[in-house]
């Protein structure tokens, strides 16, 4: 018998008189204070703990996605001609992730912008192809997001431009 062995075996026997001991104590406060009215309320205390900590991890889930992700997928309003034509109809631009789709554009406009989109088109564009000296390049492929809101709502993209 090694001495790890004898340490496991030590540690072992610790645990299985520290747990009974634990379970003893509340049943006596329990039958001191006279019923089981005692354990009830732990029970019921611990139940209202676990469901505290749940709402609490889904609230932070939800904060992380209107932050983390909506500033992943909408990467940039674009600016051009048509586009400032565009706002004129309650219709805009943006450039997102390519490997985004409408309802995940759709969730991350409402977070950012707080505005519920009517619609949303997507444009897939291919890299133009491009050359540096004797050598021909590609840029990179992206995705063009054409957001048309409901009348009356209005997004601010270019404050002070």
């Amino acid at each position: 018998m090694s001495i790890l062995d004898k340490f496991k075996k030590k540690f072992e026997k610790k645990q299985s008189k520290t747990v009974p001991e634990k379970v003893a104590r509340v049943k006596t406060d329990a039958k001191s204070s006279g019923d089981s009215a005692v354990l009830k309320e732990k029970a019921g205390k611990d139940k209202a703990l676990a469901k505290d900590k749940q709402k609490v991890a889904s609230a932070k889930a939800e904060v992380k996605d209107k932050t983390g992700s909506a500033s992943q997928v909408i990467l940039r309003p674009l600016q051009t001609e048509k586009v400032t034509d565009q706002m004129t109809w309650g219709q805009y631009t943006f450039e997102v992730a390519t490997g985004t789709n409408k309802s995940e554009i759709k969730k991350a406009i409402k977070a950012i912008y707080n505005v519920e989109p009517a619609r949303v088109n997507i444009v897939n564009l291919r890299g133009k192809a491009v050359r540096f000296g004797r050598i021909w390049s590609k840029r990179k492929n992206w995705k063009k997001a054409i957001v048309t809101l409901k009348p009356g709502d209005k997004i601010e993209v270019y404050e002070g431009v």
